[in-house]
C-alpha cells in the first residue's frame, strides 16, 4: 500500500529525516520485521522495462533467501524476526489490486512488446514472468511458501545467529496485507504487561505510508529501512544485484515526531497545556489519508506535487484551537471537529475555482454552450434565480453568480467523471457519507486492524470538498464478515490475461461470452490521469466486482478442483519457528494474536539516555523556520520549503581553542549531529593554534581519566595548513546546509577525530578479556558548535566475555593475524595447561597456495591494451571526434531536423563511456585524468559499425554540434527507410556481447578477464595437489582473532595494506561468503571512507549467492575491509622482519628467505600506499634490468647473501620510496667484490622506530694513514647510452655506490617513468624529487638524505620530520607532528590538485648540495623549551 510522492516530499521538507547508511553504520534492533512482497517483486522482474529479461523460478528462490539472509546479518535483530507475506485484502484494497494488475499485465506489457518488435528486436521464445502470480492462491507462492519453511528451519538448525530470536512466518494463506499483519503483531506485544516500553523496532519494506503505520505505534525507536531512491533516473538501469553495494536509507521515526512537533510548534503558543504531541501525530496521519492512498481516492485537485500537505497543515494550525479537542480519537473519527475542519478546508475549492472561472468564461463565450447537461442546467439556473430573487445587493448577485457557476463546475466533474445525469442533493449526501465513511474504516484498519472484510469505496473519484457537509450526525457502523478465500480473490482482480494462475475450471469464467461475470473482465479500458503526471498514478476505470455475481459464478465450479487445488484455497494462522538448545531442534507452531482494545500511549523521554542509532533534535540548542532552501536529499535540490535548523551560538561566552582542546582533547564525543557517531578526537584547530596528541604510531587511546592526561601539543599554522582550515570550514558548513538542512553559522574551532568502527576483546593481564572500543585511521574534520558532549549513551547488553576461557571455549573458530601462519584459520583445543600463561592451543589448517607471482610478473601479456582515441581514429580512418562520439550515446529521432515527428528517439551509440556517472566498460573503455582510452575490441565494434552503416558516421561528421540526428537527414532517399534501418542498428547492437557486459566505476581498479581466467586456473591446479596440513600451535591470544557478533565492522587487522593479487580470506560468520574461503583480489572500489571500501574478490570455490565479476562461475563478491583478512600482506610483513610472536611447537621455517629475484618481482604488486593499488610499473623493472655500471675490465662479482635472520629490519611493506631503494641495492649489489657482510639492502639497514629520523649506516672503515691514498671514479652506463660519472672516493666500493646514487638520480631527472606515490598531504601533490639523490659532505662521506622516488630512505610506517625528506613543509603539518591519516590515502577519497612544480626532466644538470645545522627553540605545550636540530638542506 502507498501514498504516491509522499515518502519523496516528506524527505525533502524534513531533510534529517532520512539517513543515507551503510551495512557498518546502521543500529541495534530488537525486532526486525520484513514486507516481504517487496522483496519477492525485487526478485522476481527486477526491471519491467526489459521485454527480454527472463528468470527462472529457482533462480528467484535463490536471490529471496539471499536477500532475506543478507538482511537478517544487517540488521542483526536480537528478539524477533517477523516476515509477511501479502495475504488476501480487504475488499477496498481489492480494487487497487484489480486495477493495478489489469494496467501491469494487460496493457503495459503489451505495448511494451510492441514497441520492441516494431524496432526488429528479437524477443526470447521462453514465456516472461507473469509478475500476478505475486498473489495469493497461485501455485508460485505455494511452492515459495514451503520453500519459505524449509529456509527458515534450515536456518534456525546451522546458523548460530538465527537461533538466538523468534522468527515468524506469516505467509500467503494468513488472510490480510504484509504490513498490516506486522502492526497487528506489535499491537498485540504492547498490550502484553511484560513489554518492554524502549523496544527498537525495524521495519523493512518499499511502501510510504509505513510512515504513518509506524506512527501508529507512538513506539519511541522506530526506523524504518528501504533501499536508496533515485527518482529523475532511467527506468531501465538495473538494481545493484550484491547488497554489500546497496545503499540504505534509514527513516527514523523518532525524528519525523519531532519534526511534527516542530510543523504544529504554533499550536503551543495558543492551547499552551492543551496541547498534546501523541494526539497531534493521531491528526497528522488521518491529513495523510486526504491526499490519496490505496482505499480512497484523492480529493480534487489535492494533489502532494502542488502543495496539498502545507496546505492541510495551515489549516489545521487555524481551526484547531477553536475545536475543543483533535479529529483522531485513538482511531476513532470525531465527526463534528473533522466537519468544522472540512468546512474550512472547502475554501481552498473556491479558491482553485475562482483560479480557473476567467478561462471558464472565455471558453463558454467560444463555445456558446453553458452547459454541458441539459437537466442539470434547468435545475442549476432554478435554484440561481430562487438565490437572485432573494438578493438585494448587487456585490451579492455577483457573489450569487459565482456560487452558481462554481455548483455548476462541480456538476460537470460528477457528471464526466462518475456518470450521473442529475446531481441531486441526495447523491452529494450520499457521496459525502461514502468518503467519511471511508476515512473511518482506514482509521480502524491503522488502530486496531480490519473493521469490516466486504466495505469498500464505491467509487473511481472523491467528492469535492465543499460537498462533504453535515456529517456530523451520521452513525458509521461495519460489518466484520469473511475475508475472501484465495481462488476467489484471484478471480476478482486478476485479468483475462493471467487466468492461466486460476485453477482451470475457473477459467472460462473469464473469456466465455456466457459467463455471468464476463462483463468484469474487458479487454480494451480506458485509464484517467486526472490532474496526475505519471500514467502509473492513472485510475483504471474497470467495473468494481459485485461480491455475490462473482461467488455465485464460482459455485458451481468449486467441486472441480482437484485435491492440491482445495489445499491451496484455505487459510492458515502465523506459524513460530524455535530454537531448542537442549534438543538442538528447531520447532514450530501456530499463533493467534491477541489485541487488548485499550490503546495506550505512552509519554516519551529522550533527554535522560541516547539510544546510539536512534538519532533525536534535543542535545543542541537550536531554532527553526521553513524555507526553500534547495536541501539536496535525492541527487537534486528539492523545490519546495524544507525544515531548517538553526544552531544558536554558545551561551556561555567566545569559544577559544584552549578551551575546547581541554575538555575534549584525546576523549570521545558524539559528531554527525542529529545522526550522532562516536569519535575520539585527535587534535583542535582554530585556524591559527592547533592542539594535538603526541602518541606513537598504532596507539588510539581515550585520555577520559584525570590520571591519564593525554599526552597534548600545541603549534602555530603556516598560510598552507590555515588555508586548508578555511577549506575545511566551508566544507562541513556547505554539508550541512545542503545534505541535512541545518545552519550551523560562524565555526570557531575545528575538531579532527577518528570514528568508532566497532569494539574487540582485548587480552589483559591475568587472563581477562576487555571489549575495548576501535577507532577509524582516517580523520575527519567536525565543527565543534555541532559536537555533543557529556551524554548517557545506551549501548547493546550483549553476552559480554570477561576471560580467556570464555573468548576462546574448545572447538572455537579463530584466525591467527600473527606469523607464521598469518590468516590461517584454526580450531580451538583444550587450553586449561596453558591458559594460565597466557596462552592459547589451537590447531591451524594451512592450505597449500596458488603461485601467483608469475602471473604478476607477466600480468602485461594478458591485460587488455589501451590506446587513446586518435590512435583508433588513425587505423580506421575518421576522425577523432567520431570514435568518441559513438563510443558513447548516439540518438536519432522521427521525421527530420526541420519537420521532427514527435519525441521518441532511439539510442545508437556503442555506450561505453558515461562522463557524468563516472563509469567505464571494463574491456572496452578506461578513463585517465586527461582522456579516454579504448581497447582493441571498441576498434573492431567501430570497424563493424562503419562496415554496415556509415551513413550515420557521414551525418554525425557533418552536423558535429548537433545532439540529436533524425532518420530522414540519414536517408533521404524516397526508397530508403530511416525507422527500419534504425530498428537494424539497434538489433545488431542488442545482439553483440558488449550489450550485456556490465560498467563498472571509473574508481573502480580491476583486473581484466583474461587475468582473472589465469587466477582460475592456478587455483585449479593448486586444488589437485589438496596439500593442506594441520599445525598445532600455541599462541598468544592477541594473535587471535575470533569472529564474533559484537565484533563486526572491526577490521581485524588495521595495519593491513591490499593490493591487487592479493589473497585473502572470509572471515565473518553468517555471511554469503562461507567463513574460511580464500580467494584473490580482483578489484578495488574507492570510497570517501575507508569503512566503505570494496574489494572484489575472486574465491577459490563457487558459493549460494556468488556473483559472475569477469570470471566464468559464480565464485566472486564484494567485500568490505572488515569482512577480510589479507594473507598476502602476512607474508610481506613476515619477509620485512616485523616478527609478531607465536610460541609454535615444533618451531617451523619462517617465510622470511626470499631470493632477490622474488623480491623484485613481488614489488609489481602495486607500489602505492595503504590503500590505493596501481598498475604495475614494469618500466621501471625494464630500467634497472638493462642498467649497466663499469669500471676498467673489472668482473661484477656475485649478489650478496640475503638479510639474516637476526637483522634488524622495520615493520611494513615496502613503502614507494624504500621500494626505489631496493631496486639501488641491486644495483650496489652488482658493485661490490668484497664487502657482501656490508651491502644489505637499504630497508634492512635502516631500523627507524616510530617515524624517528632514520639511523643512517655506518661508512665503510678508515684507511690507515699509511695507506697510499688513491682516488677512483666510476661511471654508469644507461640503456640509453649515455653516460654518469660518480664523485671522486677513495675507496672502489664508495665509487661504486655513489655512482649508482647518481644514475638513478639522472634516471629520474631524465623522466624515467618512476612510480610516484600519491599525495601525502591536501593541497600538495604528487612528491616530485629534488634535485641531488646523495648528499656528500666535505670529506666525501655518504649522507643519504630523501630523494624522491629514487633512493629515499623513509621508515615505513609514520614520517620522520619533514626536513629530513626534501621537501617543503606540508599545510596541516608541524615538523614535530606525527603524520595522521590525511584525506587521499584510500581509493576514492578526494584528491587536491597537483601543486605547482618543476615537471621531471626540467633540469638538466646537478646541484650539489650541503649539509648545514641551523639549531632554533620551540616551546611546547607545557611551556618548557627544548632544543631542535632540523637538517637544513641548502644549494651552493
Amino acid at each position: 500500500m502507498g501514498v504516491p510522492k509522499f515518502y519523496r516530499w516528506i524527505s525533502e521538507r524534513y531533510p534529517c529525516l532520512s539517513e543515507v547508511v551503510k551495512e557498518h553504520q546502521i543500529p541495534e534492533f530488537d525486532n526486525f520485521y520484513l514486507d516481504m512482497n517487496g522483496i519477492i517483486h525485487q526478485c522476481s522482474h527486477p526491471n519491467d522495462e526489459d521485454v527480454h529479461f527472463r528468470i527462472s523460478e529457482e533462480k528467484i528462490f535463490a536471490d529471496i533467501f539471499h536477500y532475506l539472509e543478507v538482511l537478517f546479518r544487517i540488521i542483526k535483530p536480537r528478539k524477533v524476526f517477523f516476515m509477511a507475506v501479502d495475504g488476501v485484502a480487504p475488499r477496498a484494497k481489492m480494487n487497487q489490486q484489480r486495477g493495478r494488475r489489469f494496467r501491469l499485465s494487460a496493457k503495459e506489457a503489451e505495448e511494451k512488446i510492441k514497441k520492441a518488435l516494431d524496432k526488429g528486436e528479437v524477443l526470447p521464445t521462453e514465456a516472461r514472468f507473469d509478475s500476478n502470480c505475486i498473489t495469493p492462491g497461485t501455485e508460485f507462492m505455494a511452492r515459495l511458501q514451503e520453500q519459505l519453511k524449509y529456509f527458515v528451519h534450515n536456518k534456525l538448525s546451522n546458523d548460530k545467529l538465527w537461533q538466538n530470536v523468534k522468527v515468524y512466518l506469516s505467509g500467503h494463506e494468513t488472510p490480510g496485507e504484509g504490513e498490516h499483519k506486522i502492526m497487528e503483531f506489535i499491537r498485540s506485544e504492547n498490550t502484553k504487561p511484560n513489554h518492554d516500553p524502549n523496544t527498537r523496532h525495524c521495519l523493512y519494506g518499499l511502501d510510504a505510508d509505513l510512515i504513518m503505520l509506524g506512527l501508529t505505534s507512538h513506539e519511541p525507536n522506530f526506523s524504518l529501512l528501504r533501499e536508496e531512491v533515485r527518482f529523475g533516473g532511467k527506468k531501465s538501469q538495473k538494481r545493484i544485484t550484491a547488497p554489500e553495494e546497496t545503499t540504505f536509507h534509514l527513516l527514523h521515526l523518532s525524528l519525523m515526531r519531532e519534526y511534527i512537533d516542530y510543523e504544529f510548534s504554533e499550536l503551543k503558543n495558543k492551547m499552551g497545556s492543551d496541547y498534546d504531541l501523541e494526539r497531534v501525530i493521531d491528526d497528522w496521519i488521518l491529513m495523510g489519508f486526504l491526499v490519496g492512498n490505496d482505499f480512497i481516492p484523492h480529493l480534487p485537485n489535492l494533489h502532494i506535487n502542488h502543495d496539498a500537505l502545507p496546505l492541510l497543515y495551515k489549516t489545521y494550525i487555524s481551526v484547531l484551537p477553536s475545536l475543543g479537542g483533535y479529529l483522531n480519537e485513538n482511531g476513532h473519527l470525531n465527526l463534528r471537529n473533522f466537519e468544522k475542519y472540512l468546512e474550512k478546508l472547502a475554501e481552498f475549492d473556491r479558491e482553485h475555482f475562482n483560479e480557473v472561472f476567467v478561462d471558464l468564461k472565455w471558453f463558454e463565450s467560444k463555445v456558446g454552450n453553458k452547459y454541458l447537461n441539459e437537466a442539470a442546467g434547468l435545475a442549476a439556473e432554478k435554484e440561481a434565480a430562487k438565490e437572485k430573487a432573494a438578493a438585494a445587493v448587487d456585490e451579492e448577485e455577483e457573489d450569487d453568480i459565482f456560487e452558481t457557476e462554481f455548483r455548476q463546475y462541480k456538476r460537470t466533474y460528477y457528471m464526466n467523471k462518475i456518470g450521473v445525469d442529475v446531481v441531486s442533493d441526495e447523491f452529494l449526501a450520499n457521496q459525502a457519507k461514502c468518503y467519511v465513511e471511508g476515512i473511518q474504516w482506514i482509521l480502524h484498519y491503522y488502530y486496531h486492524g480490519v473493521q469490516s472484510w466486504s466495505w469498500y469505496y464505491p467509487y473511481h473519484y472523491a467528492p469535492y470538498l465543499s460537498d462533504i457537509r453535515n456529517v456530523s450526525g451520521l452513525k458509521l457502523t461495519f460489518e466484520l464478515g469473511q475475508p475472501f478465500m484465495p481462488f476467489q480473490q484471484l478471480l476478482a482482480v486478476l485479468p483475462a490475461a493471467s487466468m492461466e494462475l486460476l485453477p482451470e475450471c475457473y477459467r472460462h469464467l473469464m473469456t466465455s461470452e456466457s459467463s455471468p461475470i464476463i462483463g468484469y473482465y474487458p479487454l480494451d479500458f480506458k485509464t484517467d490521469l486526472n490532474g496526475k503526471q505519471q500514467e502509473w498514478e492513472a485510475v483504471v476505470l474497470i467495473p468494481f466486482i459485485d461480491e455475490r455475481c462473482l461467488l455465485a459464478a464460482m459455485e458451481p465450479c468449486n467441486s472441480k478442483l482437484t485435491k492440491e487445488e482445495k489445499a491451496r484455497n484455505c487459510h492458515t494462522e502465523c506459524a513460530v519457528y524455535s530454537y531448542d538448545r537442549e534438543m538442538d531442534f528447531a520447532y514450530m507452531h501456530l499463533m493467534i494474536f491477541i489485541i487488548s482494545e485499550k490503546k495506550l500511549i505512552k509519554p516519551v523521554d529522550r533527554s535522560a539516555l541516547y539510544f546510539c542509532g536512534f538519532p533525536t533534535l534535543q542535545h543542541i540548542k537550536h531554532k527553526f523556520y521553513k524555507k526553500k532552501g534547495g536541501v539536496v536529499v535525492f541527487q537534486q535540490s528539492s523545490r519546495g520549503e524544507n525544515m531548517l535548523l538553526d544552531i544558536l551560538p554558545n551561551q556561555e561566552g567566545e569559544t577559544t581553542c584552549d578551551d575546547v582542546a581541554a575538555q575534549v582533547l584525546g576523549k570521545s564525543v558524539f559528531v554527525n549531529w542529529p545522526h550522532l557517531e562516536e569519535a575520539r578526537i585527535i587534535a583542535v584547530s582554530d585556524g591559527e593554534t592547533k592542539f594535538y596528541l603526541e602518541e606513537p604510531p598504532g596507539v588510539q587511546r581515550v585520555y577520559d581519566r584525570p590520571s591519564t592526561p593525554p599526552p597534548a601539543k600545541v603549534t602555530c599554522l603556516f598560510d598552507k595548513e590555515q588555508k586548508e582550515w578555511i577549506k575545511d570550514v566551508q566544507g562541513i558548513t556547505e554539508y550541512y546546509l545542503k545534505r541535512k538542512g541545518i545552519v550551523i553559522n560562524e565555526t570557531e574551532v575545528v575538531l579532527y577525530g577518528q570514528l568508532l568502527t566497532g569494539r574487540k576483546y582485548v587480552p589483559k593481564a591475568n587472563g581477562v578479556v576487555e571489549l575495548e572500543k576501535q577507532w577509524a585511521k582516517q580523520v575527519l574534520p567536525f565543527a565543534y558548535q555541532a559536537v555533543v558532549k557529556d551524554i548517557k549513551a545506551f549501548y547493546s547488553s550483549l553476552a559480554c566475555f570477561k576471560s580467556l576461557d570464555e573468548l576462546f571455549p574448545p572447538t572455537t573458530t579463530v584466525f591467527m593475524v600473527g606469523n607464521p601462519y598469518y590468516g590461517a584459520m584454526g580450531e580451538v583445543q583444550d587450553s586449561q595447561d596453558v591458559i594460565k600463561d597466557g596462552r592459547i592451543r589451537v590447531v591451524f589448517s594451512v592450505p597449500h597456495e596458488p603461485q601467483l607471482e608469475p602471473l604478476i610478473q607477466n600480468q602485461h601479456k594478458y591485460s587488455v591494451k589501451y590506446s587513446p582515441g586518435y590512435v583508433l581514429a588513425s587505423r580506421l580512418g575518421i576522425t577523432g571526434y567520431l570514435v568518441s562520439r559513438f563510443s558513447g550515446s548516439i540518438f536519432i529521432g522521427r521525421g527530420s531536423k526541420k519537420n521532427p515527428c514527435g519525441e521518441q528517439r532511439a539510442n545508437v551509440g556503442l555506450n561505453l563511456k558515461f562522463n557524468k556517472k563516472n563509469e567505464e566498460v571494463p574491456g572496452y573503455t578506461k578513463r585517465t585524468e586527461k582522456e579516454w582510452l579504448y581497447s582493441a575490441a571498441v576498434e573492431e565494434l567501430l570497424a563493424e559499425y562503419l562496415d554496415r552503416f556509415s551513413e550515420v558516421f557521414n551525418t554525425v561528421s557533418r552536423n558535429s554540434h548537433d545532439d540529436v540526428f533524425y532518420e530522414d537527414d540519414i536517408w533521404p532517399g524516397e526508397d530508403q527507410n530511416g525507422a527500419e534501418r534504425v530498428a537494424e542498428i539497434t538489433s545488431w547492437l542488442k545482439s553483440h556481447p558488449v550489450s550485456s557486459i556490465s560498467r563498472a566505476s571509473c574508481d573502480l581498479q580491476v583486473l581484466d578477464a583474461a587475468i582473472v581466467e589465469m587466477i582460475e586456473e592456478a587455483v585449479e591446479k593448486t586444488k589437485v595437489k589438496k596439500s593442506t596440513k594441520k599445525v598445532r600451535v600455541t599462541v598468544k591470544p592477541h594473535l587471535l582473532f575470533r569472529p564474533l557478533e559484537q565484533q563486526q565492522g572491526v577490521v581485524p587487522d588495521p595495519d593491513a595494506e591490499y593490493r591487487l593479487f592479493d589473497r585473502v580470506i572470509n572471515i565473518r560468520e553468517s555471511f554469503t561468503v562461507p567463513l574460511g574461503l580464500r580467494g584473490t583480489i580482483i578489484g578495488i572500489k574507492g570510497a570517501e571512507r575507508e569503512a566503505e571500501v570494496l574489494y572484489e574478490v575472486l574465491f577459490d570455490e563457487e558459493f549460494a549467492g556468488g556473483l559472475n565479476i569477469r570470471c566464468t562461475s559464480s565464485r566472486c563478491y564484494r567485500l568490505p575491509p572488515c569482512a577480510l583478512i589479507n594473507l598476502s600482506h602476512g607474508a610481506r610483513v613476515d619477509y620485512t622482519g616485523h616478527k609478531l610472536t607465536a610460541i609454535v611447537k615444533p618451531q617451523p621455517a619462517t617465510g622470511g628467505n626470499f631470493s632477490s629475484h622474488r623480491q623484485l618481482a613481488g614489488l609489481n604488486h602495486s607500489p602505492r600506499s595503504p590503500f590505493v593499488p596501481t598498475q604495475a610499473a614494469t618500466e621501471f623493472e625494464d630500467l634497472i634490468a638493462n642498467l649497466k655500471i663499469s669500471k676498467g675490465n673489472q668482473q661484477t662479482p656475485p649478489p650478496p647473501a640475503p638479510p639474516q635472520e637476526g637483522d634488524s629490519q622495520p615493520d611494513g611493506p615496502l613503502s614507494p620510496q624504500s621500494f626505489a631503494m631496493v631496486n639501488m641495492w641491486q644495483i650496489s649489489s652488482l658493485c661490490s667484490p668484497a664487502y657482501d657482510h656490508y651491502f644489505l639492502p637499504p630497508a634492512a639497514k635502516i631500523n627507524v622506530p616510530h617515524g624517528d629520523a632514520p639511523v643512517l649506516p655506518s661508512p665503510a672503515p678508515a684507511a690507515s694513514a699509511n695507506t697510499l691514498q688513491v682516488t677512483l671514479v666510476c661511471q654508469v652506463k644507461l640503456s640509453n647510452g649515455l653516460m654518469v660519472h660518480g664523485p671522486q672516493c677513495q675507496s672502489e666500493h664508495d665509487a661504486k655506490e655513489k655512482a649508482a646514487f647518481f644514475a638513478l638520480q639522472r634516471l629520474n631527472s631524465l623522466g624515467s617513468g618512476f612510480p610516484l606515490p600519491p599525495p601525502l598531504y591536501t593541497g600538495v601533490g604528487q612528491i616530485r624529487p629534488p634535485h641531488m639523490g646523495a648528499v656528500f659532505n666535505q670529506q666525501g662521506e655518504s649522507v643519504l638524505c630523501s630523494c624522491f622516488p629514487g633512493g629515499v630512505l623513509l621508515p615505513p610506517q609514520g614520517y620522520g620530520p619533514a626536513p629530513l625528506w626534501g621537501m617543503t613543509v606540508p599545510p596541516q603539518h608541524h615538523q614535530n607532528q606525527p603524520f595522521y591519516g590525511p584525506p587521499g590515502t584510500f581509493p576514492g577519497a578526494a584528491r587536491p590538485q597537483p601543486a605547482t612544480t618543476l615537471p621531471i626532466g626540467s633540469h638538466n644538470q646537478f646541484i650539489p648540495l650541503q649539509v648545514t645545522h641551523k639549531p632554533f627553540f620551540h616551546k611546547d605545550l607545557l611551556g618548557s623549551a627544548r632544543l631542535v636540530l632540523p637538517l637544513q638542506l641548502s644549494t651552493t
